[in-house]
């Protein structure tokens, strides 16, 4: 069973990697896969969330720092020195590489983990929008099987991951703000 998983996993990794290879994906994905050019729209997200967003968008800016720093540090250094899985780049041969080689644990993707937990965690604050914030974390998880240094379960994995991670941040602040809001209507 596991070598089929994994002969199934390395062809749908080489699928993504060559087979689709194109010019623009060739420049696009590397450009979606890269996290600090994602940084000025966070940021300006982030100031919205605070500025604009009321107590509601102040909650949200709060949480979703807990939402990330979970699924990045579950992903990283609980599930992945676990899994201890070789990335694609350094096992297999006739990868495309189109950014630097990584040699760190592969499973699962921190950055589909991030990526979902943060879709997660939107699409229930701001549901209007649900599907663009999946559709964004989709194109993040398969920019790493495009670059190469990522198989595809891997960004599965990480995905489901993220989703966890948000989930649990909600239904943990949900059920405190709960508890709070019955211990002072108790008070009064």
């Amino acid at each position: 069973m596991q070598h089929t998983l994994q002969s199934i996993d390395t062809a749908i990794f080489y699928f993504i990697n060559q087979t689709l290879h194109n010019e623009f994906l060739d420049w696009f994905m590397p450009f979606i896969t890269e996290k600090y050019h994602w940084f000025p729209i966070f940021f300006i997200i982030y100031t919205l969330l605070l500025w604009k967003g009321g107590k509601k968008g102040r909650i949200a800016a709060l949480l979703i720092i807990f939402v990330i720093l979970l699924s990045d540090q579950f992903s990283s250094f609980v599930v992945k020195p676990l899994f201890a899985r070789t990335r694609p780049c350094v096992e297999l041969e006739n990868v495309r590489m189109l950014i630097g080689r990584k040699t760190s644990w592969s499973f699962p993707s921190s950055h589909a983990a991030n990526s979902f937990a943060a879709a997660t965690f939107f699409a229930y604050y701001y549901p209007l929008a649900k599907r663009l914030y999946f559709i964004i974390a989709s194109l993040a998880a398969i920019s790493r099987v495009y670059v190469g240094v990522h198989y595809p379960f891997d960004a599965l994995g990480g995905a489901v991951i993220g989703v966890g991670c948000a989930l649990a941040v909600i239904y943990s602040f949900n059920l405190i703000a709960g508890l709070i809001t019955n211990i002072r209507g108790a008070k009064d």
